[in-house]
């Protein structure tokens, strides 16, 4: 199986990759090749083909038709706060460069081969604000910003391609995942991220959403694990829209924080100053119970708890 991956370089791309190289197959299938496709380089695992450049150039769109993958992993994006800030490169990478994407791989298919495999990273963002409890597959999509409005489009422009048959699409909604590293990433809720680091090291935080506020949790380790297995699931009966939310665990901040004073400290707690932001936490503090029951039926699962995310999160190898 040929393996392609696309925003590789980025936080779960590389992880991802890792996870790949380390197991060396998809399922029952053993990986012949994996390629990674970024803007910029990075220090793949060995045997791991680099493809450096943006999805819009002409050099990277023929490098990926030529690979002529079975599975892609379409993780390239500029994150929530980013594509709000710049809404022309917010659609040219999130909506026009996925589209081409699709395209791209339709057209380097042969007639005699199947029709590849896509597990395309969506987002909560779909759901939008003021969710009903619990939030179920029947609830409406009403995406709040640019960037989940452009992953919507790009979940039902690939249920499409899948209902044409030309691909074999699943989209997953992704949701918080830690923890990224500490450094400007465009997202608004790196908060999350950048609290498990703080309070790990010891160094005092400002947290700007409220302690009871509550998020949908996960680490990268557990996220590479169900791209993984999004791949492979057997999806012959799955509904014409083939999304899916990965399955989560629901969190309030003070949940996390004594799961950290737990690992590394009682004093962690007085490490936390509160200055909720109105803004922020109406998007990412107000999160309801999951109904992600047809999500597990498919393989997909959560970190377990709360001791293990944090654990996973920050480097720990867990099964």
């Amino acid at each position: 199986m040929r393996v392609l991956v696309t925003g590789a370089g980025g936080y779960i791309g590389s992880v991802l990759i890792d996870a790949l190289a380390a197991q060396g197959r998809l399922g029952m299938r053993r990986l012949s090749a994996i390629a990674a496709v970024d803007r910029q380089l990075a220090a793949w695992p060995q045997g791991v083909e680099a493809v450096q450049g943006d999805l819009s150039s002409d050099a990277v769109r023929g490098a990926i038709a030529a690979f002529r993958p079975d599975t892609v992993f379409h993780l390239a994006a500029v994150p929530g706060g980013a594509a709000e800030a710049d809404y022309a490169q917010g659609r040219r990478v999130n909506l026009d460069a996925t589209l081409d994407l699709f395209e791209i791989l339709v057209d380097a298919r042969t007639p005699d081969t199947p029709a590849p495999t896509v597990v395309y990273a969506s987002t909560i963002a779909v759901y939008g604000t003021d969710l009903p409890d619990p939030v179920t597959p029947d609830t409406p999509l009403n995406p709040p910003l640019t960037y989940g409005s452009h992953k919507l489009a790009c979940e039902i422009l690939l249920a499409d391609f899948t209902r044409r048959g030309l691909l074999d699409g699943r989209s997953v909604r992704l949701p918080g995942i830690v923890a990224r590293p500490r450094s400007p990433s465009g997202l608004t809720s790196a908060f999350m991220s950048d609290l498990l680091h703080a309070l790990a090291a010891g160094e005092s935080f400002v947290c700007p959403v409220g302690p009871t506020a509550t998020a949908w949790w996960m680490s990268a380790r557990r996220c590479a694990q169900n791209l993984m297995q999004a791949a492979v699931m057997d999806v012959a009966q799955a509904g014409p829209a083939r999304a899916w939310p990965l399955p989560v665990l629901r969190l309030s901040i003070e949940e996390v924080v004594r799961t950290l004073a737990t690992l590394y400290g009682n004093d962690r707690t007085r490490l936390v100053r509160y200055a909720p932001q109105p803004a922020v936490e109406a998007v990412f503090g107000r999160y309801p119970n999951l109904d992600d029951r047809a999500s597990r039926a498919f393989g997909l699962r959560d970190d377990g708890t709360a001791e293990q995310m944090v654990r996973r999160a920050l480097g720990e190898r867990l099964a």
